[in-house]
């Protein structure tokens, strides 16, 4: 007994799927690239500082990029089906990201977030048609995703297990490749260093992958928020390392340390207090006009104690980060003093500390 299906059922479903891949393909040809922002520094100094604006994305988030990869890498496995569900485990922007794909596809989206996630990406993931589908604990989504996909008949992304195949390292227009690209005609076009967070480890082991892959001396670090698992996983070579707690950062740590995140690429870690990553991101408000997520405030102070230690040894060179979101989607958080004081977060000593870093170069929270 045979279960081959029919060649018009075969013919049927790879219609679709052509038709799907097309679609979101188009989607990054449309999309032109992000900018490379200078942000001042002491010209003495001799280091300059560079953010990666994802946030002028369609979707307004450096969780765009994945969120293409993820759907072409599900649709060409044969997983996303038409008219079936996409779930996906997330702290709010990569399911925004997500939704956006799924409505161009027609497909329903149910984003499984914890019930903390900002009001404002809860909207946008309504507004391009999924279903916010909010926990009590934090660490329980990935498995309540597994449990609506398996009721629903859908599939489950799962981008903490497959961020870091989805996108091509080597090139094809990935992150990596353009930070190069863009850094090309600066003074010092190689950076010394590249600053990310974790959120799956996508975007270190892209960026990892290919700097070793290019044969630059640039090095990778990666911040890490209160209450996440990354940092202690790679200082103590655990990849099953837990704490078991939610990260205040959106976009940025986990519980437990995910598959995705490829520590034996990353050069260093950083852990940012959540109060230093909010008074870094306000920072780059007010001095910029740019207003950013908390994660991009924990690349921020990063950035700053490895700048630091640039000018103390005399080094000159430059230091790329990325400004994931915008910081309108954090009104109701991380730009509400009363928000702050509820969570007991003082920003205010860590404003201090910017302040005298960048009169002094020095940085002493």
């Amino acid at each position: 007994m045979r279960g081959d299906r029919t060649d018009a059922d075969c013919q049927a479903g790879r219609g679709w799927i052509h038709e799907a891949i097309e679609t979101v393909e188009a989607d990054g040809h449309r999309s032109a690239d992000t900018h490379l922002l200078s942000v001042p520094l002491p010209r003495d100094w001799g280091v300059d500082l560079y953010l990666k604006d994802e946030s002028t994305h369609p979707t307004g988030s450096l969780k765009h990029r994945l969120a293409r990869s993820l759907f072409l890498y599900a649709l060409c496995n044969g997983w996303i089906r038409e008219g079936r569900p996409v779930i996906e485990a997330s702290s709010g922007s990569t399911a925004v990201s997500e939704a956006y794909f799924a409505r161009m596809l027609d497909l329903p989206f149910i984003a499984v977030m914890p019930a903390s996630t900002s009001k404002e990406k809860c909207a946008l993931i309504e507004f391009y048609g999924g279903r916010c589908h909010l926990v009590d604990d934090p660490t329980q989504v990935v498995e309540e995703s597994r449990r609506l996909a398996a009721e629903t008949g859908g599939h489950f992304m799962d981008q903490f297990t497959y961020a870091e195949r989805a996108t091509d390292w080597r090139g094809n227009n990935n992150i990596a490749e353009s930070i190069f690209d863009q850094m090309s005609r600066e003074r010092h076009p190689i950076p010394c260093w590249i600053v990310v967070g974790a959120g799956t480890g996508g975007t270190s082991a892209t960026i990892g992958r290919y700097v070793r892959y290019r044969r630059h001396q640039t090095r990778l670090c990666v911040v890490d928020p209160e209450n996440s698992a990354f940092f202690e996983g790679w200082a103590q070579a655990d990849p099953e390392f837990s704490t078991g707690l939610g990260s205040r950062i959106e976009g940025i740590g986990r519980p437990r340390v995910e598959p995705s995140f490829m520590p034996a690429i990353v050069d260093r870690m950083i852990q940012v207090p959540d109060a230093a990553s909010i008074a870094a991101a306000r920072w780059l408000a007010e001095h910029t006009g740019r207003r950013a997520g908390g994660s991009t405030g924990t690349n921020l102070w990063g950035v700053f104690q490895i700048v630091a230690e640039l000018v103390a040894a005399g080094r000159r060179g430059s230091v790329v980060s990325l400004l994931c979101d915008g910081g309108e989607r954090y009104q109701h958080t991380y730009y509400d003093d009363r928000w702050l004081a509820e969570h007991g977060l003082d920003p205010e000593p860590y404003d201090v500390a910017i302040r005298r870093f960048l009169t002094s170069g020095q940085l002493r929270a």
